[in-house]
C-alpha cells in the first residue's frame, strides 16, 4: 500500500556552476518543489543560482559561510520542515547521480513512509581506483557499528529522508562524514532502512566534475566520526541510546 507524501528535492551545492542547472532541470521532471542550498559558493556559482531562482526552477537558500555538505543538508532539512514537507529527496549537485532513478526512490518512500531510502551506489569505470579501498573500509566500519548489513552502503548522497526523524537524530558531522553518520543514527533510532541500487558516475573536470573532498581534513573527520560511532554502538547494543533519546 502506498500513501501520498509531500516531498521536495534537496540539493546541497558548493561551486557547481557547470552542472547545477542540468541537475535541477532533471529533478523537476519528477518533483515540482526543489530546494537548493548554496553553501557559501563563489560569484560564478551564485550567478548561476540567481538565474535558477529567477526562473522559478528552485528555491535557493544561501549560507554565507561554507560549512560543509552536512551543514547544507541540515539547513535544507530545516527549511523543508518549515515549509511543511514530510520527505526530502537529497541528491548531489555535481551530476554523479542518475536522476532517472528518482521515481524508484519516491516509490519506495511511498510504500514505506517511515523509512529512510538510501541509495546503494553501483559504480562504473569512472570511479577513481584510489577511492575503492577507502569506500570499502567505511562500509565495513558501518557493518560493525550497526551489527549487520541493514545499511548496504551509507556513502551515497542520493536518498529520501522522512524529514522529522532526520532532524531528530543528533548528527555531529557537517562535512563528508554527514551522509554516513546520519544513516547509522537513523538505524539506531529504529527508522527502517530501504536500500536502492543506483548507478553513480564520476564526471571529468572538463564536464564540471568537482571533488570537495580534502584528504587531510576529511579523513580526520571520518576517523573521529567512526571512533565516536564505535563507542556509541556499544551503548546502542545495550539499549542505552534509545532510552536516552526516547
Amino acid at each position: 500500500m502506498t500513501v501520498p507524501l509531500r516531498t521536495c528535492a534537496l540539493i546541497p551545492t558548493f561551486n557547481n556552476p557547470m552542472t547545477i542547472s542540468r541537475v535541477v532541470s532533471e529533478v523537476r521532471r519528477h518533483l515540482d518543489d526543489v530546494l537548493v542550498v548554496d553553501d557559501g559558493g563563489n560569484e560564478e556559482a551564485r550567478r548561476v543560482l540567481d538565474e535558477i531562482a529567477a526562473q522559478g526552477a528552485a528555491r535557493v537558500i544561501r549560507r554565507e559561510q561554507n560549512g560543509g555538505k552536512g551543514a547544507a543538508v541540515k539547513t535544507g532539512l530545516r527549511a523543508a520542515q518549515e515549509s511543511g514537507f514530510s520527505h526530502a529527496l537529497q541528491i548531489d549537485a555535481d551530476g554523479q547521480h542518475d536522476t532517472a532513478d528518482i521515481p524508484k526512490f519516491l516509490a519506495r518512500a511511498a510504500e514505506r513512509p517511515q523509512a529512510a531510502v538510501l541509495g546503494h551506489p553501483v559504480f562504473d569505470e569512472t570511479m577513481p581506483p584510489g577511492r575503492r579501498a577507502a569506500h570499502a573500509l567505511t562500509n565495513f566500519m558501518v557493518f560493525v557499528q550497526t551489527g549487520g548489513r541493514n545499511i548496504v552502503d551509507p556513502q551515497c548522497g542520493f536518498r529520501v529522508y522522512p524529514v522529522g526523524p532526520a532532524l531528530d537524530v543528533a548528527v555531529r558531522g557537517d562535512r563528508m562524514d554527514f551522509d554516513v553518520e546520519i544513516a547509522v543514527r537513523l538505524h539506531w533510532a529504529g527508522i527502517p532502512i530501504v536500500n536502492v541500487p543506483t548507478g553513480v558516475r564520476y564526471l571529468s573536470r572538463e564536464a564540471g566534475g568537482t571533488s570537495h573532498f580534502r584528504p587531510v581534513r576529511d579523513n580526520v573527520a571520518l576517523t573521529l566520526m567512526h571512533t565516536r560511532l564505535l563507542f556509541a554502538s556499544l551503548l546502542w547494543r545495550l539499549g542505552w541510546i534509545r532510552r536516552l533519546t526516547a
